[in-house]
């Protein structure tokens, strides 16, 4: 399932995406936004977008207004979605290289638009997200933006003031990310939370003993702490 946010602020036009989207693939969710308040909002709430498609100009009669490229860099300042495709909608010619530029957007589609345009968009990321391989999370370490394969994280510690992710042969400390943000993040079906203060990678559990309360580490004699409220969760996995 890919989530896609649609900021448009013409009824016409924001029916019409959500028209092409809906009937161009079942793996396609369409959330939709007519004002930069109601996209702010949908970009808090716990979803991860794989595609943003966003108008430059929200205020049709102004063409001075950029509601939508303010938009996408609050979208750009989020390390989540530091490289996740976005696409400007615009009738202004100018704006959109301005975006291109600053934004590193994906694409522009210009209005009037028909439904090709958005359907070649779609398809070009959602082939993109099925090869993706292996799958990555952004973190910053030192003021830089890394990219880190999942598959190379084996857990993750809640520490003072940030988390510690441990990988094969190094850890690394990032400073003000809790472990609910970076789960959040984190593909659901390769991380596990088993305390307040770990995650692990399911992908690295040798065995879970619920009896000591540890998850035992593959190729290491690292283990990870089970807490009391998660201890069901865990023999749970044990038995699936």
């Amino acid at each position: 399932m890919i989530h896609v946010l649609i900021l448009e602020d013409e009824h016409a036009s924001m029916e019409a995406l959500v028209r092409i989207l809906n009937e161009y693939s079942a793996e396609i969710q369409v959330h939709a936004a007519s004002s930069y308040k109601e996209a702010k909002d949908l970009l808090e709430e716990n979803i991860r977008y794989g595609l943003f498609l966003l108008d430059v100009n929200l205020s049709g009669s102004r063409k001075e207004d950029i509601g939508g490229i303010i938009f996408a860099r609050e979208v750009r300042e989020k390390f989540q979605y530091m490289f996740t495709p976005i696409v400007m909608v615009t009738s202004v010619g100018a704006m959109e290289m301005q975006a291109y530029r600053e934004l590193h957007c994906y694409q522009y589609i210009m209005k009037p638009f028909d439904r090709t345009q958005v359907e070649e968009v779609v398809r070009k990321v959602l082939v993109n997200k099925k090869q993706e391989e292996p799958r990555t999370v952004i973190v910053k370490k030192d003021g830089i933006n890394y990219q880190v394969k999942c598959q190379d994280i084996r857990y993750i510690e809640a520490v003072p003031r940030g988390i510690c992710i441990h990988m094969r042969g190094e850890s690394w400390k990032v400073p003000y990310v809790t472990l609910k943000q970076m789960m959040q993040k984190l593909p659901k079906e390769m991380f596990v939370q088993s305390h307040r203060m770990f995650a692990v990678n399911r992908q690295e559990i040798e065995y879970i003993d619920t009896v000591n309360r540890v998850i035992k580490l593959r190729n290491s004699s690292d283990t990870v702490e089970i807490g009391v409220t998660y201890k069901a969760e865990m023999g749970r996995m044990i038995n699936d």
